[in-house]
């Protein structure tokens, strides 16, 4: 499974489909750290915020690269199981690699703003949060991005409404006083922790809540692979 999952990031590369989320995420980037400097937990929680759209459709590139034929031959080879957890992984692998581009681009750009005394310990505490603010969106955008995938919904059409369902979701049922925000990663719930008081309870249960929400999203993911066949 792990030469798929190979196979898979490199044809992602090879052909250059990487390069368009990539250069949404750092013009985005750029466009949110070009206001000025921020403390890096309250800058962290918004760039989280905005790359999940962006890592959504990362996954759904990375997925739609491979030829239908051969995707049905990974199956033969390897097992259906195997070959749907395998894109999955090289999803995962390549968010996780566009999330430490993000978490380093403000610093090269001077988007965050460092200690003000030798004793100050916003910066590493800024710097956990912000790495598990990112963290945190990542497997809702692999999930979201995975049911947008041709595979999962069978037109282009069909995928695009699913990210942007989903993209806008996402910060509609997120906001503070959403009457159901369970239908959303908690990725707005968790920039607002950055930004304020992070109590570690909090912390664990944006976490927990995450991670039932990308399993529910990747369920129906391979409810719908099953139904397309």
């Amino acid at each position: 499974m792990s030469a798929l999952v190979r196979m898979r990031l490199a044809g992602f590369l090879r052909t250059g489909r990487a390069l368009a989320p990539l250069l949404a995420g750092l013009i985005t980037l750029g466009t949110l750290y070009g206001g000025g400097r921020a403390q890096p937990a309250e800058a962290y929680g918004v760039s989280a915020v905005v790359l999940f759209p962006v890592l959504a459709w990362q996954t759904k590139i990375l997925l739609d690269v491979e030829p239908d034929v051969q995707r049905r031959l990974a199956q033969v080879t390897v097992g259906v199981a195997r070959e749907r957890l395998a894109g999955l992984l090289a999803a995962a692998v390549a968010a996780l690699v566009t999330v430490a581009v993000a978490l380093l681009f403000p610093w090269l750009v001077g988007g965050v703003s460092g200690p003000v005394d030798p004793g100050d310990r916003s910066i590493p505490v800024g710097l956990a949060l912000g790495l598990w603010a990112h963290v945190l969106v990542v497997p809702a955008a692999v999930a979201l991005g995975a049911l947008a995938s041709r595979a999962s919904v069978g037109g282009a059409g069909y995928g695009v409404a699913v990210l942007a369902l989903g993209g806008v979701g996402a910060v509609v049922f997120g906001l503070s006083g959403s009457v159901a925000p369970w239908l959303a990663p908690p990725i707005m719930a968790a920039a607002r922790t950055t930004a304020g008081d992070a109590a570690a309870l909090t912390v664990l249960g944006l976490s927990g809540w995450a991670l039932a929400w990308s399993a529910a999203v990747v369920g129906g993911y391979l409810w719908r692979r099953r139904a397309q066949g």
